[in-house]
């Protein structure tokens, strides 16, 4: 059976002055927020290595622009060397329609007791500026699935990758742990046909008070 791909499916058309427009919004913003960051990175750190054994840093296989893979950074916010059996279930179920938020699963037995705090307050993804600066992702755009996501992607599933994923986006701002898979497929997409520099900015501040509330987040 073929393997169905964005570069097979009817793609969202992207303006190609507003995709420039938008990385240089990346990279300006990111740097100019660098070294604040920097200070954050180091005390989120610090508590990770004070809490549990292991690295402070992991990487994680994501699905990125037209399916592409790349290498997503993060804090660690799990035991080392754990099972992602539970994860891999609760994407079963996310998928099949009940309302769970697959990224940031509270009940998740791995996760840390620094851990529970980095993901509420979405701390856990400040290395991600490291994959915008790579352009790998954007500060606005569909969360970046996983590999084993995408294998039960629909046909119209695989048009949210018409975009390079981010940091922050419409779902992660309107819909997050409250909505289904397919209404955040649709989520997204109606973001990819929409798109411009005013709506990306919208969507950057309004992600500060759902960071500061933990809304979603676990």
């Amino acid at each position: 059976m073929a393997i169905l791909t964005v570069s097979t499916l009817e793609k969202v058309a992207i303006d190609p002055k507003y995709k420039c427009a938008k990385r240089v919004l990346d990279l300006t913003m990111t740097l100019l927020l660098l070294v604040p960051l920097c200070a954050v990175c180091v005390i989120v750190a610090v508590m990770i290595r004070l809490d549990s054994k292991g690295a402070i840093f992991y990487r994680q296989k994501r699905v990125g622009l037209d399916g592409k893979e790349f290498y997503m950074y993060k804090f660690r916010s799990m035991v080392e060397h754990c099972d992602d059996a539970v994860h891999r279930a609760a994407i079963r179920k996310f998928m099949s329609g009940e309302k769970l938020d697959m990224y940031k699963k509270a009940d998740d037995p791995r996760i840390t007791r620094v851990g529970r705090f980095i993901r509420k307050t979405s701390l856990d993804e400040l290395p991600q500026f490291l994959n915008v600066l790579r352009g790998e992702m954007s500060l606005v755009g569909p969360r970046p699935p996983l590999p084993y996501e995408v294998e039960h992607y629909r046909p119209q599933d695989w048009l949210r990758l018409s975009g390079k994923p981010g940091l922050t986006g419409s779902w992660q701002v309107y819909g997050r742990s409250r909505v289904p898979f397919e209404e955040m497929v649709q989520i997204d997409i109606a973001y990819l046909q929409r798109q411009s520099i005013w709506e990306d900015l919208k969507l950057i501040m309004l992600t500060i008070p759902v960071m500061i509330q933990g809304r979603g987040g676990a």
